[in-house]
């Protein structure tokens, strides 16, 4: 499958984004290390999405993609030097996988250089062309990508585009390879545009390229070249295999499997193949590849989740020590294999005396009579000698094999020292190895017994319902705000204070969410996500304790339209969440509206005070709502979780979990009850308690699980 785009790709993207031209940018954005993300407002368009994987593609989107809420400083920078920019230009560097977009700004013009060779770059330049910032820092051969440092693109290759017919023929004529291979290689073609060009031209693209006439290659070249300028077109190419394609919406999943490439111009051996037409190269890209670059940021959190090395990520104890040992044997292993290696040498070196004295000798007498450039000079045709050092005054050699022939072993040889010196500090050297494994050992020692140990508690906290401690270095983002699961797996957050609702507000509300509000002073902004929640997680880690309902983030659930069902659940959790809850009051009330009913800008008379918004037009209510909230232990990512959501959802996952009601029990005191019974940390459980509580009904939530109550988990 072809991922990375080519030249001859990169050419049409050029010349589509030269539609945008007079864009403004509006925002930057990096919601994956690998993705940048330009935010652009046309004067007549509707705004779009320039997305560029690093190394790999670039489209145009408009689909939604959730951001992070603390741009990486790269971004920032990109606010800072593009921000209300406007797009005056776009082009390709010669025939290269380089892209150059120039932009005016009050300071000037600035350039955004898109390297989509090797790993990839995204680079910003000032109206100099010095570096101001790359993405990633490289240093090249010839160039170096630094801040700082003027930008060197890669050396210039032939330009295809910029050949004319006689250019061509003196290729052509000149080369001593076949005519697929010189266009391949020197025209810049690549071999299946080489190959295209000799099908169309009806030439076999094995004669020898001398042979060719240059007019005829030179028409299927130009064919080839005008077709894409004037074509403005996109094509995926779907396997062999694929089959029909879905109209059940499940277009994103059928074209990431099925999909084996995009191209702006269907080529001879496409000929047979299914295919999918678009109006153009960012448009076929953006539907074989969007929805997974939308979900980037999704990504990202994962990556940090699930990554494995220590520090970063989560793991239990038992994996960090399992690290740890298996790090401890490797270096074991290579003391041991340096230890071997020198005392070898030793006793090699006093097996070979007579061949060791002899070189050594020669060299010395050698060096006193010619001095050390002419030995340097005479070594090279010396097959014993591999290297000298004048520095050191030593030799590289090779010590004889079982034939009397050069072998493999290779020894340094000190000038000054006698063979049983030579040979003696070999010896010196292995048993400074030795004693630096002996510390090892200890060290390896001490970690067995600690994940012995580990492993023991990790076993008992199992045996007795309690979940394995998860050591994680960063919160998944909905765990800032008030958050819950609804039965079908919808996700809906609120504010914990003023701040948090100006954030559920504009960066968590949009398109066909609802947002919902208690009918209390102070009550938080919530936004139902429509798009956004919960799936079953098929492979969940094998650390967590059978029973427990597990779960992944998505941000493409399949529960469709927000139901009235849905609404009802969120209308009672947005009660719960407000001061309702330790009112003493068994009822109260929710409204909801759209997004585009809720404003921060106030008319005339009326102030908005932070975290407070108007909200104007028609609302639903909902009314005489229950105070009672369910409690749930959940995996989300692989991290145990409490979850608080409605009575009838926390029993329907069927693990363990409780009713609570507003009460006198401090919510210190539940969640200390809660942390001894689970092994949840405290920390992760206050937030999700409304307040103080009274327990309604408890399913070894707020007790300890025997072994003989453990629940069988149904997490559907």
């Amino acid at each position: 499958m072809k991922q990375a785009m080519s030249a001859f790709d990169l050419r049409a993207i050029a010349l589509e984004l030269q539609a945008h031209l007079g864009a403004w940018v509006k925002k930057s954005y990096m919601p994956h290390y690998e993705q940048v993300v330009l935010r652009f407002n046309p004067k007549d368009a509707d705004a779009f999405d320039l997305v560029i994987v690093r190394g790999r593609r670039i489209s145009t989107s408009t689909r939604d993609r959730p951001m992070p809420m603390s741009p990486p400083p790269f971004a920032m920078l990109l606010r800072k030097q593009l921000g209300n920019a406007r797009l005056i230009a776009v082009e390709q560097v010669a025939f290269d996988r380089l892209l150059r977009m120039t932009f005016t700004t009050k300071g000037g013009d600035r350039h955004l250089i898109i390297e989509c060779f090797g790993d990839g770059n995204v680079i910003l330049l000032d109206e100099n062309d010095t570096i101001i910032q790359p993405l990633t820092h490289a240093t090249y051969r010839d160039r170096t990508l630094k801040r700082g440092e003027a930008y060197l693109p890669p050396p210039p290759a032939l330009d295809p585009d910029a050949l004319d017919g006689d250019g061509l023929a003196a290729v052509l004529s000149a080369s001593e390879r076949n005519l697929a291979s010189t266009l391949g290689g020197q025209v810049n073609l690549g071999g299946r545009l080489a190959n295209a060009v000799c099908d169309a031209a009806g030439l076999d693209a094995d004669m020898a390229a001398n042979e060719a006439d240059a007019a005829t290659v030179h028409a299927a070249l130009r064919g080839l070249l005008d077709a894409l300028e004037q074509g403005r077109a996109g094509h995926l190419v779907l396997k062999a295999d694929a089959p029909d394609v879905p109209s059940d919406g499940s277009l994103d999943a059928f074209l990431m499997e099925h999909v084996e490439e995009a191209t702006p111009v269907l080529l001879p051996d496409h000929a047979g193949r299914n295919t999918m037409p678009f109006p153009g190269m960012l448009e076929a890209i953006d539907a074989w590849w969007g929805g997974h670059d939308s979900d980037a940021l999704l990504r990202r959190e994962l990556e940090q989740v699930n990554a494995a090395a220590p520090g970063r990520g989560h793991s239990t104890d038992v994996e960090r020590l399992e690290r740890r040992l298996a790090q401890q044997e490797k270096a074991l292993e290579g003391f041991h294999a340096k230890v071997e290696k020198q005392q070898a040498l030793g006793h090699a070196v006093q097996e070979h005396w007579t061949h060791v004295d002899g070189l050594l000798t020669q060299t010395r007498e050698a060096v006193e009579r010619t001095g050390w450039d002419a030995v340097m000079s005479a070594v090279k045709g010396i097959p014993w000698i591999r290297s000298a050092d004048p520095a050191e005054r030593t030799i590289r050699c090779l010590l004889p094999n079982e034939d009397g022939e050069p072998g493999a072993q290779e020894v340094t040889l000190y000038l000054d020292e006698s063979v049983h010196q030579n040979a003696q500090r070999l010896f010196t050297a292995a048993r400074k190895q030795k004693d630096k494994s002996s510390g090892a050992v200890a060290a390896l020692e001490t970690t067995r017994t600690e994940l012995e140990r580990a492993r023991k508690k990790e076993a008992k906290q199992q045996a007795s319902g309690q979940v394995v401690r998860v050591k994680r270095s960063k919160r998944l983002w909905f765990e800032h705000h008030r958050w819950t699961m609804l039965a079908n797996g919808r996700l809906m957050v609120g504010g914990r204070d003023a701040k948090g609702n100006d954030a559920i507000v504009k960066k968590h509300l949009k398109g066909d969410d609802m947002y919902l509000h208690a009918d209390l002073h102070g009550a938080p902004s919530c936004a139902m996500q429509s798009q956004r929640g919960f799936v079953i997680d098929e492979r969940p880690p094998a650390y967590l304790p059978e029973g427990m309902p597990a779960f992944r983030l998505s941000d493409r659930i399949e529960a469709g339209a927000i139901t009235e069902s849905d609404m009802e659940q969120g209308a009672q959790l947005a009660l719960c969440w407000s001061r309702a809850w330790g009112s003493g009051g068994g009822h109260g009330t929710v409204y909801s509206v759209k997004p585009a009913q809720v404003s921060k800008t106030a008319q005339t008379g009326e102030f908005v005070g932070a975290g407070a918004f108007i909200v104007r037009g028609q609302r639903q209510w909902y009314k005489d709502i229950d105070l009672r909230i369910g409690l749930a232990l959940v995996a989300i990512n692989g991290v145990p979780l409490l979850l608080g959501t409605t009575p009838e959802h926390a029993q329907s996952l069927g693990g363990r979990w409780a009713v609570v009601s507003g009460g006198r029990t401090k919510k210190e005191t539940a969640a200390n009850r809660i942390a001894k019974a689970t092994g949840l940390s405290v920390d992760d459980i206050l937030p999700v308690l409304p307040g103080p509580i009274d327990v309604v009904e408890d399913h070894h939530l707020f007790s300890a699980l025997k072994r003989d109550d453990a629940p069988s988990g149904d997490a559907s």
